[in-house]
């Protein structure tokens, strides 16, 4: 498989640990971006190495920075967990065991100012990568590398392919597709990855569709 600068490289990021810090705050972004408020709560459950060396490698305030909306190269990064108090974010952290999780997962909890909670499950998987492996408890496969809608809706006929069907008026291509399901006619998943850009245009007709319970469009994690 060809490499690219950042492969070899790693990313701009502030240290110690491209998978620790640089990968965790990637991490704590997609759950900023997947509640859609600002949070006031974050339980976070560590799992593997997470668990084991996130004091000595930044690993809860890169998290921390993360849900606050803060790059990992920026420089605040190491002032997250202090900010948080400023900002009224509470923050509770345990060591849990997921069961078939890559040793560097974290499971973020959180909750809004309106009230609104959402659960996130992701892997900082190398160099700064990441793979999202769980929404609110059901599978998928966001790496954060691409534009991704994220649709929760009801699993019933037609709505996959209304929702296909809004990207294609528009030109958008799908580079990869997932859905996942609680049982079959109950909450549905879908997470579509898509090539070139997409706009809140898009996630707004989609939000408005029979049978769709929420949309959220991730742009590309820097």
């Amino acid at each position: 498989m060809p490499l690219n600068v950042f492969d070899i490289v790693g990313p701009v990021m502030v240290g110690p640990s491209s998978s620790h810090t640089a990968g965790a705050a990637r991490i704590g972004l997609v759950a900023r971006r997947l509640l859609g408020d600002s949070p006031v709560r974050a339980d976070i459950g560590l799992h593997g190495s997470f668990a084991k060396t996130y004091r000595g490698h930044g690993t809860d305030k890169a998290l921390a920075a993360g849900i606050l909306g803060i790059q990992p190269d920026d420089m605040r990064l190491r002032d997250s967990l202090s900010l948080a108090r400023e900002a009224g974010l509470s923050i509770r952290l345990e060591e849990v065991a997921l069961e078939d999780a890559h040793p560097n997962t974290a499971l973020i909890t959180l909750t809004g100012r309106n009230g609104h909670t959402v659960s996130v499950q992701g892997a900082s998987v190398g160099g700064g990568n990441i793979l999202i492996t769980r929404v609110n408890g059901m599978a998928v496969e966001v790496t954060g590398q691409y534009p991704t809608l994220i649709v929760l809706h009801r699993d019933a006929p037609g709505t996959i392919a209304a929702v296909t069907e809004e990207m294609s008026r528009r030109g958008v291509n799908i580079c990869n597709f997932r859905l996942s399901r609680e049982e079959k006619g109950g909450v549905a998943v879908m997470t579509i990855e898509m090539d070139g850009s997409a706009d809140e245009d898009l996630n707004d007709c989609v939000q408005k569709l029979p049978n769709v319970l929420s949309s959220t469009l991730l742009t590309p994690i820097a």
